[in-house]
């Protein structure tokens, strides 16, 4: 398995929760992570802070099972490879990241069928058996609508940039 948090914010409940179950619930179970920038240091499984890209997709690649927080990249990447994935979405109100729209990434792609979620520490052990046999739906319904639609964003958004780049939107 390979369990990735990404490198913009630490999420160590994630990889705390993960290495515990090594221990207790999992053991000889062979996880390599990728903890970013973590206060907590992992005891029962390899590890790096960061990796690069060649290398996260290689571990990716080479991975039976992918365990993450609910970024687009790692999910995006686990479900053009056709790879199990199980991820915790990161919370606001733990300070994990800003906001969260973690938490509706996971619900929109749970429900296509692409990912399983743990939204909680105490829904781990159940969703980490899963990933066993969970065969993930490879469809991504309308990918070209929704990068058609981030295109659009964007280019409103230029259009909206006054020449010295700073926007007068909102004043």
């Amino acid at each position: 398995i390979f369990l990735t948090v990404g490198s913009e914010y630490p999420f160590d409940r994630l990889v705390r929760a993960v290495d515990e179950l090594l221990e207790h619930t999992f053991p000889g179970c062979e996880v390599f992570a990728q903890i970013g920038d973590s206060r907590y240091t992992p005891q029962n499984m390899a590890w790096a802070a960061i990796l690069g890209r060649d290398e996260f997709m290689n571990r990716i690649a080479l991975s039976d099972a992918v365990i993450a927080h609910a970024g687009m990249g790692t999910i995006l990447a686990c479900t053009e490879m056709g790879k199990p994935l199980l991820v915790m979405p990161r919370r606001a109100r733990l300070r994990e990241h800003v906001n969260d729209h973690q938490v509706g990434t996971a619900e929109r792609f749970m429900r296509r069928g692409n990912i399983l979620a743990a939204f909680d520490v105490g829904e781990l052990p159940a969703r980490i058996a899963q990933l066993r046999t969970f065969i993930p739906s490879q469809s991504l319904n309308n990918l070209q609508g929704v990068i058609d639609h981030i295109d659009r964003y964007i280019r409103e958004l230029e259009s909206n940039m006054p020449p010295n780049g700073k926007s007068t939107r909102g004043r």
